[in-house]
Parts: structure tokens; C-alpha cells; sequence
């Protein structure tokens, strides 16, 4: 299992990236909340990973803190919560937001994030109330990312791009995107979001 990777961004256009690490290039998902403190292009950056093994792939995910990458694993045990899931949660909610919901029984938050109806949020209120207790915070170990990165190309194009991976569609995306604030792609995409829990 590859738990953490550390090296330099290659590649930033979420929901991927690309992390050189000795001459090797990871290739990692992440939530778009990790985005949101990556340094620049060409900066080193630290991530913990989760490493999923398929017939057809290695899919590599990367989180900003051990609390983020535990929240994730306990979301994918979840029935009908794949990775794709999981990382749309973590990309709406940070780790504290997301157990807040689960204590409170917050059903309508939980189904104003992409991919999850009702049933899926009463799902995960019922399978993760007992696991969110057990989970380290934020604060136990994190990881340095530091810094406002920005990447090559349209900004506005990469957040629909990232808007539709985390199940928008593109009209939806585009509006979103439209509608939103920010100086970097980043900015634009959290921006977007903000709109949507609101």
C-alpha cells in the first residue's frame, strides 16, 4: 500500500494531479478541498494515499491529513459509496463538516452534494454514525501543502472540467462556473461550491 507520496507537483488540474517523486509521476485524484492549499506547479508537496487496486487500474487518491484519508476509507465501506463518491463528499465537505452533518442527522446538506439523494444520505447517517467518533481530526497529523497553486489553461474550463468529475452535468457546471468568483481555478471551483451548499 502506497501511504504517502512527497514530491514535486508536476501536473495541478483538479480533481488530478501529477507528483514527481524521484523521477517517478504519481498520478493522484484528490477532493478539491486539497486543491485549495496545493503550493505552485514546479513546489514540493506532501500527501497522504489511499491506493485502490482494480482488474483494469491502480487508482492512487491523495489527501491533505490523515483525518481526510480516514474519513474516505470509512466512506468507501459504505454500500453504495464507491471512491468517485467519497472524493465528492470530501471535495464539498471538509472531515468536521461532514461528521457534523452525521451528528446532527443533516440529511439536506448531505443531499445538496453531487451523486447523493436522500436514500444515500440516510444511508451514510446510518452506517457512519459510529464510525465518525473513532476518526483523528484534522489536527492530528497534517501534511505540508501550503501555498496557492494555479495551472496552465482556460480556468474557467478546468473548474467545469472538475465540476463535472464530481457529477455535475456541464450546463449545471458551466452556470456554477459563470456565476462564481476567484482569481485561480481553485478559488473558482470552492466559489462555485459555496453557491451550491448554500
Amino acid at each position: 500500500m502506497i501511504g504517502r507520496i512527497a514530491g514535486n507537483i508536476v501536473i495541478s488540474q483538479p480533481p488530478y494531479l501529477m507528483v514527481d517523486c524521484n523521477g517517478v509521476g504519481y498520478e493522484i485524484e484528490a477532493p478539491l478541498s486539497v486543491f485549495y492549499d496545493l503550493p505552485a506547479v514546479g513546489q514540493q508537496v506532501v500527501l497522504f494515499t489511499h491506493l485502490v487496486v482494480r482488474d483494469d487500474a491502480h487508482l492512487l487518491f491523495g489527501f491533505s491529513s490523515i483525518a481526510q484519508r480516514a474519513m474516505f476509507r470509512e466512506l468507501i465501506k459504505v454500500t453504495g459509496v464507491g471512491a468517485k463518491m467519497a472524493i465528492a463528499i470530501l471535495s464539498g465537505l471538509s472531515a468536521e463538516e461532514f461528521s457534523q452533518c452525521i451528528a446532527d442527522h443533516d440529511v439536506a446538506t448531505l443531499t445538496r452534494l453531487p451523486g447523493i439523494g436522500k436514500k444515500t444520505a440516510e444511508r451514510l447517517i446510518v452506517e457512519m454514525q459510529d464510525r465518525v467518533a473513532k476518526l483523528p481530526t484534522e489536527s492530528g497529523i497534517p501534511a505540508s501543502v501550503g501555498g496557492g497553486g494555479e495551472s496552465t489553461g482556460s480556468k474557467q474550463a478546468q473548474a467545469v472540467a472538475a465540476l463535472e468529475a464530481l457529477g455535475f452535468k456541464n450546463p449545471e457546471a458551466r452556470k456554477m462556473v459563470k456565476a462564481a468568483a476567484g482569481e485561480t481555478v481553485e478559488e473558482i471551483i470552492r466559489d462555485a461550491l459555496k453557491a451550491v451548499s448554500a
